[in-house]
């Protein structure tokens, strides 16, 4: 795969594909809340034929000027139960010194049922060595599992929560990061039931809901939700299914969460690491029979039983 090149006005565009399954780089934008229709279309398009792109040297984004050019792709939304960063309104801050450290596979706040679509990083600190992101195709993955196992797939729905075993993936965390997980982030536990395998609303594309997040699976034991998963997700996160991005600051990544899943290499030991994400709000996942997600926890005022 070769590098693409687009002009618009007076500005060339040129998206440089970084392995064949995912991952792009995309040069000559200055990314703002007013980019031009033309200019948005190649960074979308791009979007939905690689999975998550990457931007350096949009060191002029603020926290304000990130939430607008969220903006441009719908409504941002703000995390369920952490409190947003200061002076914001929709972001999400990872910071290393206070237990950010997502170091564990996984689509983004799947425990709800219309979970982002998408979401926006940029780096505010990064260490001088280590603190790489890297990112998994969900989509290639369902498309290379053996037939038998994309029907067993299909047939599937999955149950995902804020509610898991939080010390188990992160056996060297510190107190600080356990009690933020406990009192902040599974503060309100909260449970969606996803198929398996959705439909993309906008390529028509199949992929895998997987990741962190999946506590079990309907209908199956612990025990088999178990050994489901591993199977499934070692095809996701497969070496020559992923890429890998080593930050600098001012850099933005954007990645489709309905066909992704991302790890956060924890290999950065003391140093600091920063990150403000914003979040855009999805559309309710439908599967290939065309079931939709849907909430379980916490009870919303229609599916509250009557007194």
């Amino acid at each position: 795969m070769s590098s693409v090149h687009h002009q618009i006005q007076d500005s060339t565009i040129i998206v440089t594909p970084l392995t064949q399954r995912v991952g792009a780089e995309i040069k000559g934008v200055h990314l703002s809340g007013n980019l031009s229709p033309e200019i948005f279309k190649v960074i979308y398009d791009a979007l939905l034929e690689h999975k998550v792109i990457f931007f350096r040297g949009q060191n002029h984004l603020n926290q304000v000027e990130q939430e607008q050019f969220a903006t441009l792709f719908g409504k941002p939304l703000s995390h369920p139960t952490v409190p947003v960063a200061s002076n914001s309104k929709h972001i999400f801050e990872l910071n290393s010194k206070h237990g950010g450290r997502a170091n564990v596979w996984h689509t983004d706040i799947t425990f709800i049922d219309r979970y982002p679509k998408l979401s926006i990083l940029r780096a505010v600190i990064v260490p001088e060595t280590g603190g790489d992101t890297t990112w998994a195709n969900t989509e290639t993955a369902y498309e290379e599992l053996p037939v038998p196992l994309q029907a067993l797939a299909e047939a599937l729905k999955g149950i995902h929560s804020n509610d898991f075993d939080y010390g188990g993936f992160t056996p060297n965390a510190n107190q600080e990061a356990l009690d933020k997980y406990k009192n902040v982030f599974a503060s309100t536990i909260y449970e969606a039931e996803h198929p398996v395998v959705r439909v993309h609303p906008d390529t028509g594309r199949k992929s895998l809901v997987l990741g962190q997040f999946l506590k079990r699976f309907v209908g199956l034991t612990n025990k088999e939700s178990n050994k489901v998963f591993e199977i499934f997700q070692d095809h996701v996160t497969r070496p020559e299914n992923t890429v890998r991005w080593k930050w600098q600051v001012g850099d933005i990544a954007i990645w489709d969460n309905r066909a992704t899943q991302h790890l956060a290499v924890n290999d950065y030991l003391d140093a600091h690491r920063v990150m403000h994400r914003v979040t855009v709000e999805g559309e309710v996942p439908l599967s290939v029979h065309g079931e939709r997600s849907q909430q379980i926890k916490p009870y919303t005022q229609q599916q509250a039983p009557a007194a």
